[in-house]
């Protein structure tokens, strides 16, 4: 009996070793592909750099990738919830659809990194002049994307599956943002996504990669609270409610939220007021002042929580004051949470990819991120991609900072991280 088995394992044998050589030639050929067109991406990358474009408005980035993409004979739709571009490839082979991700849209900043492609392009944002810039990365994500399509459709016939290349105009504007629009226009239903894959780059060293299971980037909710007093001189403060005071107890307020009521040891969460506006003079006080910022959370019970507590602290220290407070919170994006099957699924691939000692341990971020609602309709995996370049300390090289960087040699990396996320999951199979 024993002889029979193993003749019988024997037999398997050509038949296994055949696969796996084949597996091996489809890696080979990804990192070969990705390698030869890095001037390519490099270039891409630079342009998209040189003249970024705010939310809504990447009308000149959106056309140059649906002409690369339409010179690789793709299935391309433009104007998918605004200006985004979907593309669709059908390999060789039967198989699961894989959904790949990258964000088109650029901030209001002004750029203090010279590089020879600098951008100085100049808008009025909220009424103010400023600079544009693409300070989160996303240049890098699209010549990512835009490389993985070059790549994988040469080796169309290889594959055993589907993908949809899905580019996102206005990541960087919550709470509706651009990802919830694509959705609607039925981005991950014509052909049906089976599985998302995202990727962001920020600082680390120039290819370490990074993936959390479950919650990895947080709910980001927006505040805003208007503080109504009375106004007076401001040489008889007590004739009026000074609503400058009352709105500073309020900003301090808040912050006991995170430090003295909710349990931290559950998921961080951040409580932050990033404008303070209110008065005209140095001796008016104003009849009101307004506030707004960011609510970020990591947890949905803690989420509700903060924003109840939100109200009840601000209203309270109004009402201890003769002032009122008006607090309106607006859910933005919600927890982006990695697939826990498909993260364990594709760690050897990231490991493979990267290099052992590459592969780093992640932890969940409080950053905000639209890809969550992608991952609502499918199972998702959004990874983190280092790209800070060497000497560049990357405390000072952060997203959304004028002094963000990001090393071009990550570029190929990044193609083949997608690359090889998208064929090891239709080779595996779908996430049960």
């Amino acid at each position: 009996m024993r002889i029979r088995h193993a003749v019988a394992a024997l037999s398997l044998l050509p038949a296994t070793l055949f696969a796996q050589q084949r597996v091996d030639a489809l890696q080979a050929e990804i990192d070969r592909r990705a390698a030869a067109i890095a001037e390519k991406l490099t270039a891409w990358r630079h342009d998209i750099h040189e003249h970024p474009e705010l939310s809504n408005e990447e009308v000149r980035t959106s056309k140059l990738v649906a002409d690369h993409l339409k010179s690789l004979g793709l299935e391309v739709r433009t104007h998918v919830g605004g200006n985004g571009v979907v593309a669709v490839l059908r390999g060789g082979r039967p198989g699961p659809v894989v959904g790949l991700r990258a964000e088109m849209d650029a901030l209001p900043v002004v750029e203090q990194v010279d590089v020879p492609f600098k951008s100085t392009v100049r808008t009025t944002y909220n009424g103010v002049s400023t600079g544009v810039m693409h300070a989160c990365g996303h240049d890098m994500h699209v010549a990512i994307l835009m490389g993985t399509a070059e790549v994988l459709t040469a080796m169309k016939a290889e594959l055993p599956g589907t993908i949809v290349f899905l580019f996102q105009p206005a990541e960087e504007l919550p709470p509706i943002g651009g990802a919830g629009p694509m959705i609607a226009a039925g981005a991950m239903d014509d052909p049906k996504v089976d599985a998302v894959f995202g990727l962001h780059v920020g600082p680390g060293p120039v290819g370490a990669v990074s993936a959390v299971a479950g919650s990895t980037t947080s709910a980001a909710d927006g505040l805003r609270i208007v503080v109504h007093g009375r106004q007076t001189h401001g040489a008889f403060p007590s004739a009026g409610v000074d609503p400058i005071v009352v709105g500073s107890q309020i900003v301090l307020g808040l912050q006991t939220i995170i430090s003295r009521q909710v349990n931290l040891n559950t998921a961080p969460a951040v409580v932050t007021i990033g404008a303070f506006q209110g008065g005209l003079r140095e001796n008016i006080i104003p009849d009101s002042v307004w506030m707004i910022g960011t609510v970020r959370t990591l947890d949905e019970g803690m989420r509700t929580s903060i924003h109840e507590r939100i109200k009840r602290t601000a209203e309270g220290i109004a009402q201890s004051a003769g002032a009122t407070a008006d607090v309106t919170i607006t859910r933005g994006y919600d927890i982006t949470n990695n697939d826990t099957s498909l993260t364990a699924k594709m760690l050897p691939t990231l490991r493979r990819v990267a290099g052992a000692s590459m592969l780093r341990p992640g932890s969940a971020s409080s950053a905000g991120e639209d890809f969550s609602r992608f991952a609502q309709k499918a199972p998702g995996l959004f990874i983190s991609l280092s790209v800070t370049p060497p000497g560049v300390d990357p405390m000072h090289s952060v997203n959304h900072s004028p002094l963000f960087q990001g090393d071009d040699r990550a570029l190929p990396i990044g193609v083949r991280l997608m690359a090889n996320m998208a064929v090891d999951y239709m080779r595996l199979g779908r996430v049960q």
